[in-house]
């Protein structure tokens, strides 16, 4: 898009029915804030600067945009309508032309292509106005279009307002709009609080144009769903549930077999090629990357990790980890931030490996620990050892190097180094450096003495 489009995000509503200390547009669906669903749509039509209208928890809603390059906030200090917020931008924006969109912070689902097409027929149709409008089965509590005898939009009629043949009609207002810069701002001073509430209607902005001479349309999307708002728990739920749907669709469209999608959940920056099978109950967030051939689940959660090709991972939590080609990972499994499992690596069985790296071949199957590690190739670390990387006061490192053998139930004391090929005893506790090629036991001599007494308790 032209860098003359610009766009206004109004995010200052006190959504009380959210009940919530939290401010309404910094509600969490599929991970990702609603206004950022909102933010994504500008971002993606490249406009020149976003601006956002804050009010409610303003402190709140403003650190949490600081993540955004290209967004600037305007303060609505009295709530006094929807006009009223979208004129508190004039103050940043009366030097610029072009057009603008005008959109609501809470409203996720609405898609980029949608606000395109918007655009595009209103640059066309060279309107001063166009209203995003949807046809629905229930207009109640919406406002209507209302068109002329030649088709026309002459007015919105919110639902209080309307009368009995305008409530008939369905085509709605979804509150979002593309305005020519350089009329909208004289129609906003026009707008008066002549209603029951005495706010400032950005809809009376229409009629006003309308009497000016100025050139107002509506343009109706397909999918209903798209301009639903979130004003609740129960909308916020609705709204995840048809995002779940979106991701999970385009996945299975591109080649991703997800067995369940009821009990699946999939959100976020998540990428994952064709031939991966995802099992029920599994949850994948944030920046994950899936290569081809995997296997995951079930009852699994992955979360900003990457898994390379042909892995297998069930009944486990990864968490901030890299996952090269043919590992295997569980049941039961823990891998925590920082772990790197090279090729053919496996770990399983109630097994937890955190800021180590797994060389490849090696095996972690049983009841371990393994953290702040370095681990070579070829490395079997036997049922139950633990590599005791905390003082109480500092971490430290273990380093095993390759085709060392770790006898089950041992402990291995950081900081230490363990050559290459050593074999280390079961039940041995490892305090001391042991170079290479030697057999190493470090556990007290088994002793056996009479009991004095022959009964117990």
């Amino acid at each position: 898009m032209k860098t003359n489009l610009y766009g206004v995000i109004l995010a200052a509503g006190n959504g009380t029915r959210m009940k919530s200390c939290l401010p309404k547009v910094l509600h969490k669906v599929c991970g990702k804030e609603l206004i950022s669903y909102v933010i994504d749509c500008c971002e993606a039509l490249k406009v020149g600067k976003t601006y956002i209208v804050t009010g409610n928890g303003s402190e709140q809603v403003k650190q949490f945009l600081n993540k955004y390059g290209n967004v600037e906030t305007v303060l609505q200090k009295e709530r006094l309508g929807s006009a009223h917020a979208f004129l508190q931008a004039k103050s940043k924006m009366k030097k610029l032309t072009g057009n603008v969109i005008v959109m609501c912070g809470d409203t996720p689902l609405i898609t980029s292509s949608t606000i395109k097409k918007l655009v595009d027929y209103h640059i066309k149709n060279k309107n001063d106005a166009t209203i995003l409008s949807g046809f629905v089965g229930n207009p109640f509590g919406y406002g209507r279009i209302v068109r002329d005898m030649s088709g026309n939009v002459s007015s919105i009629v919110e639902e209080k307002s309307a009368n009995e043949k305008e409530k008939s009609i369905n085509e709605i207002n979804s509150g979002i709009y593309c305005f020519n810069l350089k009329t909208v701002w004289k129609a906003l001073d026009k707008v008066k609080p002549n209603n029951s509430k005495k706010e400032y209607y950005l809809t009376d902005v229409i009629s006003i144009l309308n009497k000016d001479g100025f050139k107002t349309d509506a343009f109706a999307i397909c999918k209903e769903e798209e301009i639903l708002g979130v004003n609740d728990r129960a909308q916020l739920a609705c709204a995840g549930k048809i995002l779940k749907e979106r991701i999970l669709s385009e996945l299975m469209i591109n080649g991703v077999t997800i067995e369940d999608p009821s009990s699946t959940y999939i959100y976020g920056n998540v990428k994952i090629a064709q031939d991966t099978v995802i099992k029920p109950n599994t949850f994948i967030e944030g920046d994950v990357k899936i290569g081809t051939g995997c296997v995951i689940g079930p009852d699994t959660s992955v979360i900003n990790s990457e898994i390379k090709n042909n892995v297998s991972i069930k009944y486990s939590y990864i968490d901030s980890a890299v996952i090269e080609d043919n590992v295997k990972i569980g049941p039961f499994s823990h891998i925590r931030p920082g772990a790197v499992l090279k090729q053919k690596v496996k770990v399983g069985n109630f097994s937890e490996v955190k800021k180590s790296v797994v060389g490849e071949g090696s095996k972690v199957n049983h009841l371990s620990y393994i953290g702040d590690a370095l681990v070579g190739k070829d490395v079997n670390i036997g049922a139950g050892t633990i590599t005791c990387n905390y003082d109480g006061v500092s971490k430290y490192k273990t380093v095993l190097g390759d085709n060392v053998f770790v006898g089950s139930n041992t402990n291995l004391v950081a900081p230490v180094n363990i050559g290459k090929n050593v074999l280390i005893a079961a039940g041995s506790t490892i305090t001391e450096n042991v170079v290479k090629n030697k057999l190493v036991i470090a556990r007290s001599r088994q002793i056996i003495k009479e009991k004095k007494n022959k009964k117990r308790g």
